[in-house]
Parts: structure tokens; C-alpha cells; sequence
């Protein structure tokens, strides 16, 4: 089973890698990292690089499809290889999916024209310009396409797709081997949890607004 998690210069690190310490422990995985050239993309924080072992020109029909967000998604979904290696790719995959503002890319690439699918809370009506129809929801199946929303729900997305893949059974047991038991400090996770008053400041900063 190939998977192929595409990056980009400006991704979030752990939209890729969340999904990546999951979808890798599936039974007869082959996870590769692409980008436009293969070599090192940087994150959107500008400290850390992650490395495409292939160029999307050489991987041309995985399995499983995974397109993280990031700031650099409007460069992305702006045109180019990227958005035409993903119409080929979905073309052939079983499975096409996001985590967070990367279903916007698959929305710019014409995949969810008339789809149910979700994307981070600030980027849901970007999403539905684009053609979808947004679901506040963490993890919305539509057919193949499967996307996450804002960051850390892309391992909840990742265990999800493990278990349709391969049973609850190896699902549960590659989420006891990563110890993935969320027990944040806050309950601040949702817009509809979290205070006004912070949803309003990031709500302020964002570059949705």
C-alpha cells in the first residue's frame, strides 16, 4: 500500500507527520514524502525542514493521498504542478485526503466541487468559495475523500482511515503504540469552547479574516 503525503514550502509540520506516525505503522505501508523536487521543504515556522524523498513526477499513483495545511496553501492552490499531480493522483488512489487548510488545495484542484468536508474553523468558508460544502465536524468522510480539521484532529483522521483500512483491532493498537490519549489542560480545543475572548483575538489575527 503506497501512501504518499505531499509537501510544500510553508506546510504545518504536524498535519504531515501526525498522519505519517499512523498511516506508517499500517500493515504493508510504503509512506513517501513528495513535493514539486524532491529535497528539503521547510515548515511554516521556518525552524524545522522536512525531506521529499521523491518528486511528484515520480510518484504518480499511491494508494492513499494525504495533503497537509499550512500557511503556504495559498501558494499552493494558486496553480501548478501540485494541483495537477493531485487530479492524476486522486485519479488513482483509494483514498484522497486532508488535514486542516489542505482540503482547500484539494478543493482548488476541483476535488470536492458539491463535497461534504471540513478544514480548520477560521478556513470553512474559503472552503465552501472554493466549492465544498463545510461540515463542522473533526474527521468527514465523502466517498474517498476523507479530510480532517485544524492540525492535531489529522491523527484522529489518520486512526479513523486505519480502521476502515485494516479493523478497529489495528486501528486500536497503533493508537495504544503512539499513546495517543489526548487530555489537554484546557477546554479550549473548538470556537465553541474555548472563550470568547480568545476566539475573537485569533479570529483577528487570522489571514481568513
Amino acid at each position: 500500500m503506497n501512501i504518499a503525503i505531499l509537501l510544500y514550502d510553508r506546510l504545518t509540520a504536524l498535519d504531515a507527520i501526525g498522519p505519517y506516525e499512523v498511516l506508517s505503522r499500517l500493515p504493508g505501508a510504503r509512506l513517501t514524502f513528495v513535493a514539486a523536487q524532491a529535497g528539503p521543504v521547510r515548515t511554516d515556522n521556518g525552524m524545522l525542514s522536512l525531506l521529499a524523498e521523491c518528486s511528484i513526477e515520480e510518484v504518480d499513483q499511491p494508494d492513499i493521498v494525504l495533503v497537509p495545511g499550512g500557511p503556504g496553501e495559498v501558494d499552493a492552490r494558486a496553480g501548478g504542478p501540485a494541483l495537477e499531480w493531485l487530479r492524476r493522483a486522486n485519479d488513482a488512489s483509494t483514498w484522497t485526503t486532508s488535514v486542516c487548510t489542505g482540503s482547500l488545495i484539494l478543493a482548488a484542484a476541483g476535488l470536492l466541487e458539491g463535497r461534504r468536508a471540513t478544514s480548520h474553523w477560521l478556513a470553512t468558508e474559503r472552503l465552501r468559495e472554493l466549492g465544498a460544502e463545510p461540515v463542522s465536524e473533526r474527521v468527514v468522510f465523502d466517498g474517498k475523500l476523507v479530510t480532517a480539521a485544524g492540525v492535531s484532529a489529522g491523527i484522529d483522521m489518520a486512526l479513523t482511515l486505519a480502521a476502515r483500512i485494516a479493523g478497529d483491532g489495528v486501528a486500536q493498537t497503533i493508537q495504544l503504540g503512539i499513546e495517543y490519549d489526548p487530555q489537554p489542560p484546557f477546554d479550549a480545543g473548538s470556537p465553541a469552547k474555548a472563550p470568547a475572548e480568545i476566539v475573537a483575538a485569533l479570529r483577528g489575527r487570522s489571514r481568513f479574516s
